[in-house]
């Protein structure tokens, strides 16, 4: 049986990869697309995840719009020089047909796990703004959902937003703070091994030689994903794999290698971002999560071709 999901987003060159594996997956079943601002600004991602949906025919899915604001503190700083000013690498892609439902993405993220005790998994791909305000509305979703899949976070690993932050974590420290402590089956896939994984020049060369619409939208959007790898990281053409790897780990969480522990996330000060794994339990009592800590970047890679080629 296909495992259920809502996929929260802030779409985002490397959502746009995760979410299109996930339309062309047989092991899922995509209930809903929630978007949150991140990568850039609510308004975008919200109209982005529509466009994500319909571009294979699969706009029937709902899309509800989330959080355009962290919970305690602005929003001061996007991705758009990664993603562009429209998220999807400056291409200015059609306005799309559909519109957002009328329940915002909390809400839905409430009801549709209601709806399926026990059986839906949450990927979250975006600042887990959306995730925190499900939990305000209904704390008991907590012990209801399947599990929870988080790209974010840099256990034993340097940030990429600051030393020591990574990105989602640090758009809503408070908001991933309330996640990592609440207590539901919860796996972290951070920088820890997103970024062993490099899609190269030559991986996007082959993968673009399939005929297919995402294949030739994703081609069309990541010129602006690469340029920023170059001049930041000097890649060489190569790219992280973030979002993907999130949604390679729901489909084959063998390829991961992790360790549980309880995570806190710091809240304030020069170090707000970051996710401590207190591997020795030494700080006050928290529920475990699973941290990723290692990866087989060639199946995940694998993974990924076979999904998008198919």
């Amino acid at each position: 049986m296909a495992t259920k999901i809502i996929i929260d987003t802030d779409p985002g060159v490397d959502d746009t990869i995760a979410i299109c594996m996930a339309l062309r997956s047989p092991e899922v079943q995509v209930l809903g697309l929630t978007s949150v601002f991140g990568n850039v600004k609510g308004e975008v991602t919200a109209q982005n995840a529509l466009r994500l949906v319909e571009l294979e025919g699969h706009g029937d899915i709902p899309v509800a719009r989330g959080s355009d604001l962290p919970l305690f503190s602005r929003f001061e700083m996007d991705g758009a020089v990664v993603h562009g000013e429209d998220g999807m690498g400056n291409t200015h892609p059609p306005t799309p047909r559909g519109k957002v439902i009328e329940r915002t993405a909390a809400q839905f993220i409430v009801d549709t796990v209601r709806a399926n005790p026990g059986e839906m998994t949450l990927l979250a791909i975006g600042p887990l703004t959306n995730l925190a305000l499900a939990l305000r509305l209904d704390p008991g979703i907590a012990g209801l959902v399947k599990e929870v899949v988080v790209m974010g976070g840099a256990a034993a690993c340097p940030g990429n937003m600051t030393p020591v932050a990574e990105a989602n974590i640090w758009h809503d420290a408070h908001a991933a703070d309330t996640v990592m402590a609440a207590g539901w089956p919860l796996v972290l896939v951070g920088l820890d091994v997103t970024q062993k994984t490099v899609m190269s020049a030559q991986f996007r060369q082959e993968l673009f030689r399939a005929d297919n619409a995402a294949v030739r939208f994703i081609e069309k959007i990541i010129p602006c994903y690469v340029q920023f790898a170059d001049t930041v990281y000097r890649m060489d053409g190569g790219i992280y794999t973030h979002d993907p790897s999130a949604m390679a780990y729901i489909i084959r969480p063998d390829l991961f290698s992790t360790r549980s522990a309880p995570v806190f996330v710091e809240t304030e000060g020069r170090c707000i971002g970051q996710t401590v794994a207190d591997w020795q339990h030494q700080w006050e009592a928290r529920p475990e999560v699973k941290v990723c800590l290692d990866v087989d970047s060639a199946g995940v890679l694998a993974l990924i071709r076979e999904r998008l080629t198919r």
